[in-house]
């Protein structure tokens, strides 16, 4: 049982209790005051051992500590925002069927804990970055972690002399690696050893050309090669102009990275990785040496993703196919192993923005933060119980836990002080840990389970190539839509950086109306992607107001490239029917006939991956784009067949007579087959062997 706890804040929502207990099929008491003197309601509650949903984020702080101080509170509690989501906007007054979607959804299950990646930092902090600013930086951080200096320019006169922390120079050749495991590789190459110098000076007071600054080491471009200061540094032997270059590597488990040019030049970098140019004059810098302090120790974070290679499109024998999750991954976590066929994720690089899950078309890589079912489950829920509650017209808006949720939540700050309208009482906000973890099986689902429009929010956080993907998939889904007659446009993404933007756009979602299956499909959202698909498939066909003209007739949808549904187009004068294809096919797409030479294709199984494209050797094959709404999508079609060559010896049928043919006019010219070699080669295994021995014997009679 789940108790829910609604409270107005101080009168300033328009809420109306019966309304949303009718939806939720319990009774709810009006709170006006509940963080402050009705609280008592609140610790009552949570003594119950029931499931509480307190409707309120803005002082979750607060009841998490009077929970604590309750004797014998024992209820999970767990909190919604309906405040700046529905009740503070000016249709606040008809919000109430969103805000009883937002308390059912706030009531379902926790889903299962996932797995997790776990980190472990001993303080070793690399600071990259002119000498002064590095030294800066590392006087603040000392006294909690264990720094090395590299330092890339010179420091300003009258700087720090005094050596406080180890001090490399060179040239860095590689930075790889995430917190508590990062790998530097340089080069020592300059004249001066950091290791023997004193910093008394002398080089720099000698140097006519001023080639060395404080960070001592020698400026080669300035350099005229006068040795004067290898001569005033005779004593300490610190510079050698005849000294080799040496590699030089070290493990550390933070990075801060103070030059102009970050050393790992990502939209995501690794986590321990820090560029911050300009050093304390940034400012962020305070903010960044707080968090760099605190990275000492052991750390978790969730496993984002499940990986089934049996499902994966990247290669087949050696050929590559689809690339679509390396492409599109900001923090270079995805990677292909060509030995092993299949792609490699990292998950110490990986940061969780699902993009992989949302381009992959097999779902062979699948985003568990949460898992599909309990997001699917969570937006049925959601648009069924807004439905019920007399909600129409219902928009999601995807948006992402933090960029995201702090722009919807500004927004309903400034509806509340009249400077904007809101969050529309028909657009019901969904917090995804990342905007980009959602692709077209969940958008489809969703406009089957019921909503008019599927809103993605795109703060400016997003790095490029999301975006180029999240609108790849938009433009797929409203594609599908639109062949099957569902005029309008269902899939939006809006891309705001402030308040004011967002609500102009969400202003904009009401002018336009979207045609949406007449009945809400009630199917449970699964675990494998394309089986979601076809269940969202078949229900958006099944309520398709679109007619098929004659009434028999396939409807055949293109698609813009790159879906993940398709036919192919066989050239059957290339063809020679050897069946490369099939064996590169990942999805049991295409298949061979047991009892006669035939290419067949089931096309509700193709990803559209390219395998077979590129695989044949003929260059036979094209994709097509597009979606067979039709029961025949689903059943094996011959998209080519040949006679069966005959064995010249046994008559038994073997290969094609079109690839027989092929192969003899190549090998014809051939010194290896010529005579009985090339007879050979129209006799099926068997007799060929036979036949081969058989001459062996008629030669050694010969010789006899």
């Amino acid at each position: 049982m789940t108790t829910t706890l609604i409270c107005d804040c101080n009168q300033t929502m328009p809420l109306e209790p019966k309304t949303l207990g009718a939806a939720l099929t319990e009774s709810l008491p009006l709170h006006s005051a509940l963080c402050r003197r009705e609280a008592p309601s609140f610790q009552r509650a949570i003594q119950s051992g029931d499931d509480v949903v307190v409707a309120c984020t803005q002082e979750k702080r607060l009841f998490g500590e009077l929970a604590q101080q309750t004797p014998g509170a024992t209820s999970p509690i767990r909190f919604v925002n309906i405040r700046e989501t529905g009740g503070w906007s000016r249709d606040a007054k008809s919000a109430m069927p969103k805000i009883a979607a937002l308390l059912a959804a706030a009531g379902l299950p926790e889903p299962e804990p996932v797995s997790t990646v776990g980190y472990a930092s001993q303080g070793r902090v690399l600071i990259v970055g002119p000498l002064d600013e590095a030294e800066q930086a590392a006087a603040l951080v000392a006294d909690a972690l264990a720094v090395t200096i590299f330092s890339r320019g010179p420091g300003i006169a009258g700087g720090e002399q005094e050596r406080r922390w180890p001090v490399v120079a060179g040239r860095i050749d590689a930075l790889t690696g995430w917190l508590g495991a990062f790998k530097l590789q340089w080069t020592r190459d300059n004249p001066i050893d950091l290791d023997l110098c004193t910093r008394c000076n002398a080089c720099v007071s000698a140097c006519p050309e001023q080639a060395i600054g404080l960070d001592y080491q020698i400026d080669a471009a300035k350099c005229t090669s006068h040795r004067d200061c290898e001569r005033a540094c005779t004593v300490a032997g610190a510079i050698r102009f005849d000294r080799t270059p040496e590699s030089q590597g070290g493990a550390f488990d933070l990075v801060l990275d103070l030059g102009a040019t970050p050393l790992i030049d990502w939209h995501a970098p690794p986590q321990g990785y820090f560029h911050l140019p300009g050093g304390l004059s940034n400012p962020k810098g305070a903010q960044t040496l707080l968090h760099l302090r605190d990275l000492v120790g052991e750390f978790e974070k969730p496993k984002f993703f499940d990986y089934k290679q049996k499902l994966c499109a990247h290669s087949r024998n050696e050929v590559v196919g689809c690339n679509a999750c390396i492409e599109v991954c900001s923090a270079h976590a995805v990677s292909s192993d060509k030995e092993r066929q299949r792609i490699v994720v990292n998950p110490n690089l990986c940061v969780g923005c699902g993009a992989c899950t949302t381009v992959c078309p097999t779902g062979a890589l699948g985003y568990t933060y949460p898992r599909t079912p309990d997001q699917g489950r969570k937006l049925r829920t959601l648009l069924s119980t807004y439905a019920d509650a007399g909600g129409r017209d219902a928009a999601l808006l995807l948006h992402s836990e933090e960029g995201g949720r702090a722009l919807v939540e500004q927004l309903g700050r400034q509806a509340q002080l009249g400077k904007a309208q809101g969050v529309p009482a028909n657009v019901i906000p969904v917090a995804l840990f990342h905007a980009a973890s959602t692709g077209i099986d969940l958008w489809l689902s969703a406009v089957a389970f019921g909503a008019q429009q599927v809103c993605v929010l795109l703060t400016g956080e997003e790095a490029p190539q999301y975006v180029e993907a999240l609108k790849k998939q938009a433009d797929i889904a409203q594609a599908l839509l639109h062949g099957l007659g569902y005029t309008g446009t269902h899939f939006r993404l809006i891309e705001a950086a402030t308040s004011g933007a967002l609500d102009k756009a969400l202003a904009n979602l009401r002018e336009t109306r979207q045609v949406v299956p007449a009945r809400a499909a009630r199917f449970a959202v699964g675990a494998e992607k394309r089986s979601t698909l076809e269940l969202a498939l078949d229900h958006l066909m099944d309520e398709s107001p679109a007619s098929k003209t004659p009434a028999d007739a396939p409807l055949a949808i293109p698609l813009p490239a790159g879906a993940p549904f398709g036919a192919i187009a066989v050239d059957k004068d290339k063809c020679t029917l050897c069946l490369a294809c099939v064996s590169a096919c990942p999805a049991s797409a295409l298949q061979d006939n047991r009892d006669s030479p035939q290419l067949q294709f089931i096309e509700k199984n193709c990803v559209q991956c390219g395998l077979c494209e590129t695989t044949c050797p003929e260059d036979a094959i094209d994709l097509v784009p597009r979606l067979l709404a039709s029961p025949e999508r689903r059943q094996p079609a011959v998209l080519n067949e040949a006679r069966p060559w005959a064995c010249i010896r046994c008559a038994k049928p073997f290969g094609t007579q079109k690839a027989i043919e092929a192969m003899l006019l190549k090998l014809a010219g051939h010194a290896m087959f010529q005579g009985d070699a090339l007879e050979r080669l129209k006799m099926c295994s068997d007799c060929r062997v036979v036949d081969l021995y058989s001459a062996q014997d008629e030669t050694k009679i010969t010789q006899q």
